[in-house]
């Protein structure tokens, strides 16, 4: 029996009309329909499956986004861009268009809403999502564009000070924190699939344990880093020393036109290099460039040089390129981890679930990076919740 044979799980995703939350609703509701497989999703696993996590036709979407189009608009793009199949469209344009129904407006930075009010409307959606779709409960997932780092880590050391400052009709949150600080007011778990702040500010982990809630991230870990930490650890285990690792990354879509902001870019490179040191265990020269190429549509492709050093100090090197879909790579992820997040929701975790650092570039709780460990860890507590029914 699975854990919501006679409950639903609601999903609510933050940029719900972006590529990659269209591509999730398109994606779940082909696979609850027989219209596709479930290649690409690690909770089809049945060592992961195990756990008792909700299942797909108990999933039900929603969410928040500042476009103003729709879901079916954003799907006939991707499906010319080669990302979504076309014939699935027909076949799923009712049960997109009741999606498109819950994705309501989303916060306007600049705009004449206080972000105390902005964040109090957010927690009103949510609760009323739950109530009215009889949800036992929500995951919220942030899968919108990426944020600048904090600038001032001061204004968000302390849930008091920020609380404080809310009242006083400032606005001390990023966006993405504001998000989460909504979900968690309202009960509900949070994963940050982006670099962007969101719940890693002390003041937000107070927030967490405050409402019991827990939540999970950082950066979903879908091309070049997930190559890298299965790669470094190779090299680590054969005692042969990594000398640097120049990456070069392009980009398409809207994540590569968000990344040519220097400022939004930092958070990302900053997520995509803090494991390589980890894994290998001392400082690398890791230079990293990102660029944002229109003509790459929603491809990405990553082109890595190692140069190491071997016995008797001989230099050696090796280069890889990897091509991949980002929507196509990140939206079973989405899947993974709602399920998983309720679950754990369910048995009662609070704050960071580092045992989903498997997902994640920087993963929150947690300073393994190695891809075979997060492996096992993920294993462990699926056998753990499973075992707990």
């Amino acid at each position: 029996m699975t854990s919501t044979e006679h409950e639903r799980t609601g999903v609510w995703l933050v940029g719900a009309r972006g590529s990659v939350g269209t591509t999730t609703v398109v994606g779940a509701l082909a696979l609850r329909s027989g219209l596709s497989d479930s290649t690409g999703l690690v909770s089809g696993l049945p060592e992961v499956a195990l756990a008792g996590l909700p299942d797909l036709r108990d999933l039900v979407f929603g969410g928040h986004d500042v476009d103003t189009g729709s879901l079916g608009k954003r799907a006939e793009l991707l499906a010319a861009g080669g990302v979504i199949p076309l014939a699935l469209l027909p076949l799923l344009e009712h049960e997109l268009a009741e999606v498109d129904a819950r994705i309501l407006v989303g916060l306007q930075p600049g705009g004449d809403e206080s972000q105390a009010d902005g964040i109090a409307r957010l927690q009103r959606d949510l609760e009323r999502f739950r109530a009215e779709h009889h949800l036992a409960r929500v995951v919220v997932i942030d899968v919108s564009s990426t944020e600048p780092p904090v600038r001032d880590p001061a204004t968000v050391a302390d849930l008091e000070t920020v609380e404080l400052a809310l009242a006083a009709e400032e606005s001390p949150l990023p966006t993405s924190s504001a998000y989460a600080l909504a979900a968690f007011r309202a009960g509900c778990a949070f994963v940050s699939f982006t670099p962007s702040p969101g719940p890693r500010p002390p003041a937000l982990m107070q927030a967490a344990a405050r409402y019991a809630v827990p939540w999970a991230g950082s950066d979903g870990k879908t091309g070049e880093t997930l190559v890298k930490t299965v790669l470094a650890p190779m090299f680590a285990t054969r005692a042969l020393r990594v000398r640097s690792w120049a990456s070069y990354n392009m980009l398409g879509g809207g994540d590569g036109r968000t990344l040519a902001d220097p400022e939004a870019a930092a958070s990302k490179k900053d997520s995509k290099a803090r494991g390589l040191e980890s894994i290998l265990g001392h400082p690398v020269d890791g230079p990293m460039h990102i660029d944002y190429v229109p003509d790459a549509g929603d491809w990405k492709t990553a082109m890595d040089h190692v140069s190491f050093e071997g016995f008797l100090g001989v230099r050696m090197s090796m280069q890889f390129t990897w091509s991949g879909c980002d929507s196509a790579l990140a939206a079973p992820l989405i899947l993974d981890l709602a399920r998983l997040t309720a679950r754990a929701h369910e048995a009662g975790r609070v704050g960071p679930v580092s045992e989903l650092g498997f997902f994640f570039k920087d993963p929150a709780g947690s300073d393994e990076h190695r891809l075979s460990a997060q492996w096992d860890a993920l294993l462990a507590m699926c056998a753990e919740l499973g075992g707990a029914r």
